[in-house]
This record gives structure tokens, sequence and C-alpha cells, in this order.
């Protein structure tokens, strides 16, 4: 597809069509990365629903959410009528921008120490026999985090992802996901908190849990490692 007239053509290599498994999280990591690259200026619009839904393999339905987030987030302004679109606001929010002595290094090392641990975690979580009470914690936790909070949001999900750990039944797992958890939960509170994400979050969480609870091993850990790309996509797009 050839750029049109208002397009730059450099948006043609970042508006590329998604990965399957997170295409809300990857749409919101696209368009923030023609954002921040200098791709729209500020006041810009962006190119219609239809078209960025076809240059990056997803529904309409997900290039509307991912343009209502960033919206509410502060990055783009909708306007109705004759004129109207999404535009990009005139000043970007704090989060735009690297953040402050964390380098991009810093973030791919705390994300792929990540998915080395919790990945392995859930697969060995599901392979074993848990007892009625690790199952029961489990299924408390998945409970707790679905209906946090925005403010209690990040805790209740660190409390599900450190049972996964300790369903693993390796002591010594525990204390390097909460240390990793801990400098990820330091990323993530930099940038906002999406509802749509939040809502793929929580089908993801029920999806690790289940497989976990079935002793499927493979379906555990693709399950988190997708979730884990979620968040992975989410981060660069904000912060790298």
């Amino acid at each position: 597809m050839s750029a049109g007239p208002d397009v730059p053509p450099v948006s043609e290599a970042l508006l590329r069509p998604v990965r399957p498994g997170n295409p809300f999280e990857d749409t919101v990591e696209r368009l923030l990365q023609t954002i921040r690259l200098g791709v729209l200026e500020p006041g810009e619009s962006l190119p219609p629903e239809r078209e960025l839904a076809a240059r990056l393999g997803v529904s309409r339905d997900t290039v509307r959410e991912a343009i209502k987030s960033l919206a509410d987030a502060g990055y783009l302004v909708s306007r109705r009528g004759r004129y109207g679109g999404t535009f990009l606001a005139d000043e970007l929010p704090r989060h735009t921008g690297n953040t402050p002595g964390v380098s991009r290094a810093e973030i791919d090392d705390a994300l792929r120490l990540r998915e080395i641990l919790e990945v392995g975690a859930a697969r060995m979580a599901a392979s074993r026999t848990l007892t009625a009470a690790e199952r029961e914690v489990l299924w408390s936790r998945l409970a707790d985090v679905r209906g946090a909070s925005p403010d209690d949001y990040r805790r209740l999900d660190s409390r599900l992802h450190l049972a996964i750990a300790e369903a693993a039944g390796s002591p010594s797992l525990v204390p390097l996901v909460a240390e990793n958890r801990m400098r990820l939960n330091a990323l993530l509170d930099q940038i906002p908190l999406l509802p749509r994400n939040i809502a793929h979050s929580d089908e993801q969480h029920e999806a690790i849990v289940v497989a976990i609870l079935a002793a499927d091993g493979e379906g555990a850990a693709a399950a988190m490692r997708a979730h884990v790309a979620g968040s992975a996509a989410l981060l660069h797009g904000f912060l790298d």
C-alpha cells in the first residue's frame, strides 16, 4: 500500500501488522511509536480508523479502543464535524520521552528476566499436583485482581503472580519473582492504566490459572508468555 498524500511514508514501516495475541496492546505501541518518533506533528491528524485497521491487521473496534485509550491518556484529541477526526494533542503528556534514569537496556533486562522467571513458574506450577489449599489461593488471587480498583490493581496483580510462583514449588523462585516485580511495577507506575488492557489482562490471568489447574504446562506457559508480551508492548510504547 502506498502512502496517501497526508500520510508520511515513514509511517508505512511503523504502522505495520501487529503480532497475534495482544492486538490492543500492540496497536497502542504502534501508534505511540508514530507519535513519539515525530511522524506526526502536534495538531496533525491520524489516518482514518479504516485505514489504520487495514495497515495494522486488526479490527476497527481495536483501533477505536486504542485511540480512545490514548485520548484518555492525553496523547490524542478526537473532534467531530466536517473537519473532524483524531489529532495529535498540541502538548503531549509527561509520559512521553525517555524515562529519567531508566535506559532501554534496563527495561529490556527486566522484561526478559520476567519472561524467564514467570513463564517457567507457570509451566512448573502446572506440572505439580497442587493441594486443595494451593488451588484455592490461585482462585482467590485471581478473583481479587479481577475485582481490583485502579488504585489497588498493581498490588493485587503482583499478589496473583507471586501466588503462581509459590505454586511452582520452588521457595528460591519466589524472592526472585518478587524482586523483578518491584522493578516492573516501578516502570508500570509511570504509564497510565488503560481499561482495555486491564480487561485483556484479566482474560489472560484466567487463562493462565485455568491451564495451571488443568495441569496443562504448555498452555500455562503460552498464556503467560502472551501476557508478558502485552505488558512489554505497552512499556516499550510509553517509555522507550
